[in-house]
């Protein structure tokens, strides 16, 4: 980490006086980012740091170790995580299940010691349909996935959320719509969805999903669609008050995190404004 344990303890030392002020009513403000910027979600008053599995995953024992300890001692925890599978296949003819059991043994038991409740499955390159490949026997491989990944996450408190991507990045699970289906045909108590709204724009889908499958979305992510930045105007989207308007509408309760470019030094407070009064009564 880029930063001394003196820098890390005195920033959150500071930091512990100030109980996090992003929560409006039910609704946790959270941003992705790398296990470095910890201090700086703690600094900024955010609700949670929302890290990549693949990034916990790869720390060595000791690393791992000393993170857990700064979380730990932290006002806030790792509550979601995101970037879920990198380096396996969930589809393909070289799809290895014992060895996606075991990486999510061992790499969704770190994320429930860092607090995590909530693990996002986007990883388009863990679920792209190679070339010829037949979808119906994909999306099946897909299910199957789910099955196993609930299997792992259920004894450890945590929920599989799938995560619908623009076509530009994935071939497959486009949409709210295509995510509930699948929620639904899978059946398992453990794996539900989530809806981000850069993605939810670009494939121009309409917002009600958000109502249709209230019962399934655990989680959101965020980003101005103009640029994917981080939002800091009601005035930058015309879709914003929509999309609000539903989150207050189906009651929701939990995290919305940030996943865009941008900095917390430049960003983050005109950020946390912005949430706060989109998510006003």
């Amino acid at each position: 980490m880029k930063i001394s344990r003196r820098q890390l303890m005195t920033s959150l030392a500071a930091a512990a006086a100030i109980p996090a002020w992003a929560r409006v009513g039910q609704v946790e403000i959270g941003v992705c980012s790398r296990t470095q910027n910890f201090p700086k979600a703690v600094s900024y008053g955010f609700d949670y740091l929302e890290p990549s599995v693949s990034e916990i995953a790869a720390m060595s024992i000791d690393a791992f170790e000393r993170l857990k300890q700064e979380v730990q001692a932290a006002p806030i925890r790792c509550e979601s995580f995101n970037g879920f599978i990198r380096s396996l296949r969930v589809v393909g003819d070289d799809v290895n299940p014992q060895a996606l059991q075991n990486y999510m043994e061992s790499s969704l038991e770190r994320c429930h010691e860092l607090g995590g409740t909530t693990v996002v499955w986007g990883s388009a390159s863990s679920r792209n349909v190679p070339p010829g490949f037949p979808r119906e026997r994909a999306w099946k491989q897909i299910q199957s996935f789910l099955r196993l990944a609930d299997e792992v996450a259920g004894p450890k408190g945590i929920i599989v959320a799938i995560e619908p991507l623009r076509t530009q990045e994935s071939n497959i699970l486009n949409t709210g719509a295509e995510a509930l289906r699948l929620v639904h045909e899978v059946h398992r108590p453990h794996i539900r969805m989530i809806i981000d709204y850069y993605h939810l724009r670009e494939m121009n889908e309409d917002p009600e999903i958000i109502w249709r499958a209230r019962k399934e979305i655990v989680h959101f992510h965020f980003a101005n669609p103009h640029g994917r930045v981080w939002p800091r105007s009601p005035s930058e989207d015309p879709e914003y008050g929509r999309f609000f308007e539903l989150v207050k509408r189906i009651r929701y309760r939990g995290g919305i995190s940030i996943e865009a470019r941008g900095s917390f030094e430049r960003d983050a407070r005109a950020s946390l404004a912005f949430f706060r009064e989109e998510l006003a009564q």
